[in-house]
């Protein structure tokens, strides 16, 4: 796909991301629409995988740490084909595949389960270790984690048997959108200079605008050059990405469209509607609301 063929897509994924929501009646939005870029660049650009068989011994692995976003990773595997984007209207629903959390044996192509925090880089380290006994090579492990799930303890025991260890095929991806369900990252449990961080603990690491998926793209490339440690990205993103009520609120964290407003009062307008003509049109830039699927 051309660089403009995938910022369209992040586009329609980010519309069926509001879609979703809207229909469950509870989910998150910020972050969701803040990653919508990474996960296009790596689902169309970046990993090798296969739809029709999610176990092809060759794949890619990627493992998502802060599990509340997986609207926008279900969004991505329908529009990549592991199945009928139909099955998004399912979100949250008794029974469903597709629970507010990721669960590994209820969807082909999920790789972990995460609903407590902090999981998915120790995660990524045993898979790693597990790929050097077997001698399996030429594979990629790519973790996406928020920067508010940095406050989870374990993270940084992963980071350094991973850095000792020097498992080199581990790309994690640090979504920065600097908010958490209470409040600004810095205000709630500052995490200072994270690049100088992540590098004291062995990592070499790479700093992006994650909005920008060419950005992502040569990232990961820069990435998988490294060879002798592993590799974190850290990604700075606008949480809420595309539509402007909700770009930069962290009191959309946690929140869909559709019910209240974050001021607790009910919305003065469809905040669905709003949300997704902002998207067709690209904020207004193009008259013809078209711009979907």
């Amino acid at each position: 796909m051309t660089l403009h063929e995938l910022e369209l897509k992040a586009n329609l994924i980010r519309q069926d991301i509001i879609k979703m929501l809207e229909h469950a009646g509870s989910g998150h939005s910020a972050g969701p629409l803040g990653l919508a870029d990474i996960f296009t660049a790596l689902y169309f650009d970046i990993m090798k995988y296969d739809p029709k068989n999610p176990n092809w011994e060759k794949r890619d692995i990627f493992l998502l740490s802060n599990g509340h976003t997986v609207p926008v990773q279900y969004a991505t595997m329908a529009h990549a084909g592991f199945f009928d984007r139909k099955e998004l209207m399912t979100l949250r629903q008794f029974g469903s595949r597709l629970q507010g959390h990721p669960e590994r044996t209820k969807l082909p192509g999920l790789e972990n389960t995460s609903g407590p925090l902090g999981c998915g880089l120790s995660q990524a380290a045993g898979i790693a270790l597990a790929m050097r006994m077997n001698q399996e090579t030429h594979r990629w492990i790519y973790v996406v984690t928020g920067d508010g799930e940095l406050n989870e303890g374990n993270v940084w025991e992963a980071a350094m048997l991973a850095a000792k260890y020097r498992l080199n095929n581990i790309i994690a991806i640090i979504d920065r959108n600097y908010i958490q369900i209470d409040g600004n990252t810095e205000d709630v449990m500052p995490l200072g200079d994270l690049k100088a961080k992540w590098e004291s603990f062995g990592w070499y690491v790479i700093e992006i605008d994650g909005n920008n998926i060419e950005a992502i793209i040569d990232a990961c490339a820069m990435g998988r050059a490294v060879g002798d440690k592993p590799i974190a990205i850290i990604a700075h993103t606008i949480p809420g990405k595309g539509v402007d009520f909700m770009e930069y609120d962290f009191r959309w964290h946690g929140m869909p469209p559709g019910l209240n407003d974050v001021s607790g009062d009910p919305p003065k307008e469809n905040q669905t509607e709003v949300a997704l003509k902002e998207l067709r049109t690209l904020r207004g830039k193009i008259k013809s609301e078209g711009y979907y699927e």
